[in-house]
C-alpha cells in the first residue's frame, strides 16, 4: 500500500476530483480527512471509503475562510500527530465563454481571487503540520497554457496556481515538502455533476452547439483515441504523486490532459 498510515487532507472532498482522489488515497492506506461545504456529498464519499475498509472523517469547512482552514488543519494534526498529504480540489463557479469586451471586472476577478486565496490558505495551513516529509497537491487547467477567447479569468487563475505551486516547491522543499500541480483537461464524469458544466455552457451557447458536442470535438484533437481523462485516472495519479515512489518529483505540473495540451 503506497500510502499506509499517511494522513491525507482533501479540501473539496465532496467534489468529483476531490472524492476520486480521497478514495484512491484511502485505497492505498491513508487515513483521509475530507473538508468541504457540502456535508451530504462528503458523506457519500466517506461512506464509500468506509465500505471498502478505509478511514474517513468529514468536516464542513469553507476553504476561503482563513480561520476555518487553520482550525481544521490544527484539529487534524492534533488527532493524528501531523499531516502528510494535502490536496486542494476546491471548485469555484465562474463565467467562461465571454470575450474581453463583454467581460465584467467582477467576472474576471472571481476565479483569480478565489483560486489563489484558497490554495494559499490551505497550503500554508497544512505545511505547518507536515512532519519532515509531506506532499501538497494543487489543481489547474489547460487554460494556464492556452491562448484564445472566453477563458481569461480561468486561464489567469490556473496560471497563478501553477506559479504558486512552483514557488512553494522551492520554499518548502528544504523542509522535505514536495508540491505538485495536477493539470487535467475536462473530465466527462465531473462535467455532469459540478460547476464545470455551467462554465462550458458559456462557450457552447455562443458556438450554437451542445456542451457534449463541444467537448467531443476538443477530445478528438488529442492523440489518445479522442478521449479525456477519467476520475479514476486522476485519483490514481494523485495517490502515486503523494507516495514515496514519486519522491523525486516536486515543482512539477503534471499534464493529465490525454494530450489535448502538449507541453
Amino acid at each position: 500500500m503506497l500510502l499506509k498510515n499517511r494522513i491525507a487532507v482533501v479540501h473539496g472532498g465532496g467534489g468529483a476530483i476531490g472524492g476520486a482522489a480521497a478514495k484512491a488515497f484511502a485505497r492505498d492506506g491513508a487515513r483521509v480527512f475530507l473538508a468541504g461545504r457540502s456535508r451530504p456529498r462528503m458523506e457519500a464519499v466517506a461512506a464509500d471509503i468506509r465500505a471498502n475498509g478505509g478511514f474517513a472523517e468529514i468536516a464542513v469547512v469553507d476553504a476561503l475562510n482563513e480561520e476555518a482552514v487553520e482550525r481544521h488543519a490544527g484539529s487534524v494534526a492534533t488527532k493524528s500527530g501531523g499531516i502528510d498529504i494535502a490536496l486542494n480540489a476546491v471548485g469555484v463557479a465562474h463565467v467562461q465563454g465571454t470575450p474581453l469586451a463583454e467581460l465584467s471586472l467582477a467576472d474576471f476577478e472571481t476565479p483569480v481571487a478565489a483560486y489563489t486565496r484558497t490554495n494559499f490558505l490551505t497550503a500554508r495551513a497544512v505545511a505547518r503540520h507536515m512532519r519532515g516529509k509531506g506532499v501538497i497537491l494543487t489543481l489547474s487547467t489547460p487554460g494556464a497554457r492556452m491562448s484564445g477567447v472566453g477563458f481569461l479569468g480561468n486561464g489567469v487563475a490556473s496560471a497563478a496556481v501553477e506559479a504558486l505551486s512552483r514557488i512553494l516547491a522551492g520554499e518548502l522543499g528544504r523542509s522535505g515538502i514536495r508540491v505538485i500541480c495536477l493539470r487535467p483537461d475536462a473530465i466527462p464524469e465531473s462535467v455532469q455533476v459540478s460547476h464545470v458544466r455551467a462554465a462550458f455552457e458559456g462557450f457552447a451557447s455562443r458556438a450554437g452547439i451542445s456542451v457534449d458536442d463541444m467537448l467531443a470535438a476538443r477530445a478528438a484533437s488529442g492523440p489518445l483515441l479522442g478521449r479525456f481523462p477519467t476520475l479514476a485516472e486522476i485519483g490514481d495519479f494523485a495517490a502515486f504523486a503523494a507516495s514515496d515512489r514519486a519522491g523525486a518529483m516536486t515543482g512539477a505540473i503534471a499534464n493529465l490532459s490525454c494530450g489535448t495540451l502538449v507541453d
